[in-house]
């Protein structure tokens, strides 16, 4: 889950939320580069990190009582097993995006922890095999998979409060065709990217978020109990050409 500190206490955006923000994105993509399999591209984007619903975990907390944002989670083989199985059921091509995005996490992690190794040799294995089944190139692949980290990164920085005022520019990262892609804010409220990647010339994008007022929970248990029970905010964002 994706936690940030405001004024009113903790924000929280569940990953399932999050990956359907950056299916929103990458429903706005122009269509002339889309990707052929373009229905399992999306699913993939939207379900890249589906393995886990927070009413259903139980390290959800910090020793300190405070909610686990992603960026402190590290590689758990049972977390990344369950992503593998949630992905190989519904397609190869879904599970290949998947494992590529898995990589991409993981390799930083490879130097120090032991478990890592040979869980992205296997991920590697399965990715040529499933490229070689489904006629895919390794270039083809990577600039599939760009699109994917691009609607990840982009989401993200909508989701962390990574907009920045006053029209200054922040990175998302370079997408599918390399290029590197600018967010920014336009003095009327608004958002714009730069180049514009979109066909339409303006669109808007939708996140849901809960608030808790609590700042340090007992337990997973209460924690979970007031998610379930917080009331649901949905911030819009209007992207304008």
């Amino acid at each position: 889950m994706i936690v940030n500190y405001t004024e009113q206490g903790w924000e929280i955006i569940t990953q399932r939320a999050h990956g359907l923000l950056a299916a929103q994105i990458a429903v706005q993509w122009r269509k002339k580069d889309r990707p052929d399999r373009w229905v399992e591209t999306l699913i993939a984007i939207a379900d890249h990190d589906d393995a886990q619903t927070e009413l259903e975990a139980d390290d959800l907390l910090t020793p300190q009582g405070g909610p686990v944002d992603f960026k402190m989670k590290k590689f758990e083989p049972e977390h990344s097993q369950r992503l593998h199985d949630f992905s190989v059921s519904k397609s190869r091509y879904i599970a290949l995006l998947t494992s590529m995005h898995m990589v991409f996490l993981y390799t930083r992690e490879a130097g120090t922890n032991p478990l890592v190794k040979p869980f992205l040799a296997e991920q590697e294995k399965l990715q040529r095999a499933w490229r070689k089944a489904l006629k895919i190139t390794p270039k083809e692949a990577t600039r599939i998979y760009g699109l994917l980290e691009w609607c990840d990164a982009f989401s993200l920085l909508l989701a962390q409060h990574e907009v920045q005022p006053e029209n200054r520019t922040i990175e998302v990262s370079r997408g599918p065709d390399k290029r590197q892609y600018k967010l920014m804010q336009n003095s009327n409220g608004s958002l714009t990217v730069k180049p514009w990647p979109f066909d339409e010339k303006r669109f808007s994008l939708s996140l849901e978020s809960r608030k808790l007022a609590t700042l340090q929970f007992k337990s997973c248990e209460q924690f979970k109990k007031e998610l379930a029970e917080a009331d649901v905010v949905e911030t819009v964002w209007r992207l304008e050409k």
